[in-house]
């Protein structure tokens, strides 16, 4: 009988603890990790919400950057971290879907994360350099029928959305080309503009200044509609591709095991500042849409979107390994 009062004393100290924790929460600073390079979508818009929330929540929010296989280190890094609220990730489509069909094993499982909300959702879209002969998706398609072993396509990392939104592409396309990886959006960027290979299907953010700028040539994006900020650029249905439509997505997810309460304190913390006119509009610049939708509604979108891309990464055959 002692033994178990004293189980009980314990168990009620420990939720007590637990309680007045998340009660100050926060009171020191929180880190968001970037499972990518800077430069990239992950990054700047990890960015852009931190310096926000920063305001809202009165307390620092610090970016981290953990960069390295296809978003694995960053992700790993978080299902590792203590459940406090205080270390955050910028989950993404990458590590957070179409990894998970892409390598036989992960050092991290669906369950380990808690999906908060989405941060930005952004199509992606096909640029070639502008020096290319080619003015539309139908003739780069044939400039690469003319010499399938020549072509090939840039992409910022293994296993990244913009990797198998190409391959996707060269599906729906029925063309081959081989795929050259680099280590994040900015250096893939340089490649393109170093003219490295033939074309790339970028995240929209990380490759409109150079669209902007004239030295990109954007054939179609993967939205369903067309962006208003690129009106004169096709979708890829209109551009003669049926069944292209990507949405890269970007959210804020905490390690399973988070306080609810905190994770609801992020959650309304979060769409306030998604639903600023500041943020809206710089999102909007770079080809995106604001998110700030309740949790659940997000983890439910990302449980589909693994789902989705289970097909697409069996037809392409790709496989990788850590």
């Amino acid at each position: 009988m002692a033994q178990f009062r004293r189980w009980l004393w314990a168990g009620a100290l420990s939720f007590a603890c637990s309680q007045a924790a998340s009660a100050a929460w926060p009171d020191r600073p929180i880190t968001v990790i970037v499972p990518a390079s800077p430069g990239g979508t992950t990054d700047i818009s990890a960015r852009i919400i931190s310096d926000k929330l920063s305001q809202k929540l009165g307390q620092q929010v610090i970016v981290e950057n953990k960069a390295g296989a296809g978003g694995i280190i960053g992700s790993q890094a978080l299902a590792r971290a203590k459940p406090d609220g205080y270390t955050l990730i910028m989950g993404n489509i990458g590590p957070n879907a179409i990894n998970y069909s892409l390598y036989r094993s992960l050092p991290y499982k669906p369950e380990d994360f808690a999906p908060i909300t989405t941060v930005i959702s952004v199509p992606n879209i096909l640029v070639v350099h502008e020096a290319t002969p080619v003015k539309t998706v139908a003739e780069l398609i044939a400039l690469i029928r003319k010499d399938p072993n020549a072509a090939t396509f840039g992409s910022s990392g293994a296993g990244q959305s913009p990797h198998m939104s190409a391959e996707l592409f060269k599906q729906r396309a029925g063309i081959q080309a081989t795929h050259v990886p680099y280590k994040g959006a900015g250096p893939a960027v340089a490649g393109l503009m170093a003219r490295q290979f033939t074309f790339m299907i970028d995240n929209l953010p990380s490759s409109m200044a150079s669209i902007q700028g004239g030295k990109f040539r954007a054939l179609a994006v993967t939205s369903d509609k067309r962006v208003p900020e690129l009106p004169n650029v096709p979708t890829m249905a209109e551009a003669g591709v049926p069944d292209m439509v990507v949405t890269a997505w970007f959210g804020l997810m905490a390690p399973a095991g988070t306080p609810k309460d905190i994770i609801d304190k992020i959650q309304r913390a979060a769409s306030e500042v998604l639903k600023s006119e500041d943020v809206i509009a710089r999102f909007r610049a770079l080809g995106g849409q604001a998110g700030g939708e309740p949790s659940a509604r997000f983890t439910a979108f990302v449980d589909a979107e693994r789902a989705r891309w289970k097909d697409i990464v069996a037809k392409s055959g790709v496989e990788l390994q850590q």
